[in-house]
């Protein structure tokens, strides 16, 4: 069975910074990209960043390029976001989520993710 599990979320002060963290487990996920997406209240679901399977291409919403990053660590399966400079408009239940074609390039569309998590909450709030 394919799960994602999220962790990290949380409420921190606006400018502070959160790391989000989702490990895999039942497939393999080595070889696909991944990525995170956020759901705000009374919002769709947006995409945030995506990275391709080696690690060698990211992804990136405009809203958080520059102050998120996302990282992959395939040993151990997992995927990081790491989340800095978080202004109020970043609360959201994050979500990651993973592509399961082989060698796939990263998409944008939450359509195109097969595997999702349960969601962590970012608050981000003084």
């Amino acid at each position: 069975q394919v799960q994602l599990v999220e962790s990290g979320g949380g409420l921190v002060q606006p400018g502070g910074s959160l790391r989000l963290s989702c490990a895999a487990s039942g497939r393999t996920f080595n070889n696909y990209p991944m990525g995170w997406f956020r759901q705000a209240p009374r919002k769709e679901r947006e995409f945030v960043a995506g990275i391709n399977w080696s690690g060698g291409m990211t992804l990136y919403a405009d809203s958080v390029k520059g102050r998120f990053t996302i990282s992959r660590d395939n040993a151990k399966i997992t995927v990081n976001l790491q989340m800095d400079s978080l202004k109020p408009e970043d609360t959201a239940v994050y979500y990651c989520a993973a592509d399961r074609r082989f060698h796939g390039l990263v998409k944008v569309t939450q359509g195109d993710y097969d595997y999702w998590g349960q969601g962590t909450q970012v608050t981000v709030s003084s």
